[in-house]
């Protein structure tokens, strides 16, 4: 019996990908939300524990302070996931730019890998262009989330809560 395309993608490509990536400092291993290390990435196990003496330890490592995106920041990176997506010939079907993080839900018909990179460096660019980001480093954690969509449920989940699910709209 056939399996309809809501439920299986048998082309082997994502219908779309949920791209995440944090502001650097912001959410450490140990944080009361839990977390995701190198050695705990396996999808659907759980996240690592909360434990305030990692936190500290974790805090203890940072080389500068957390980056905190405000209201010029969160526009400069808005507009830069309009604009990569747009330069790429990418779908970019929902955002949501948060004070210490970024969500996008994107079709591209390249890795996931390549997305995620391609927005933070454009979301870089962008805020040093607007002049509210004038540092050599980062303003990003070390990689990021990667969530591979492959049927229409999916997509329409991940855009759905990347929209509404992220709190009370940013001044």
């Amino acid at each position: 019996m056939a399996q309809s395309s809501e439920e299986f993608n048998e082309t082997g490509i994502p219908m779309g990908y949920l791209i995440t990536f944090r502001t650097y400092g912001t959410w450490l291993h140990g944080d009361r939300r839990g977390s995701v290390d190198r050695f705990h990435n396996i999808y659907g196990t759980p996240k690592l524990p909360p434990s305030p003496r990692r936190q500290q330890h974790e805090r203890q490592l940072m080389k500068r302070p957390p980056v905190k995106l405000d209201s010029r920041r969160r526009a400069a990176v808005q507009s830069s996931l309009e604009e990569t997506c747009s330069a790429r010939k990418w779908k970019l079907w929902a955002s949501s730019v948060r004070t210490n993080h970024v969500h996008s839900v994107v079709t591209a018909l390249c890795r996931s890998l390549t997305v995620l990179n391609a927005l933070k460096a454009y979301a870089t660019r962008a805020m040093k262009e607007s002049g509210c980001w004038s540092s050599e480093h980062t303003p990003w954690a070390y990689r990021g989330s990667r969530k591979k969509l492959w049927t229409e449920k999916e997509l329409l989940n991940a855009i759905l809560y990347v929209e509404y699910d992220q709190g009370e709209p940013l001044p």
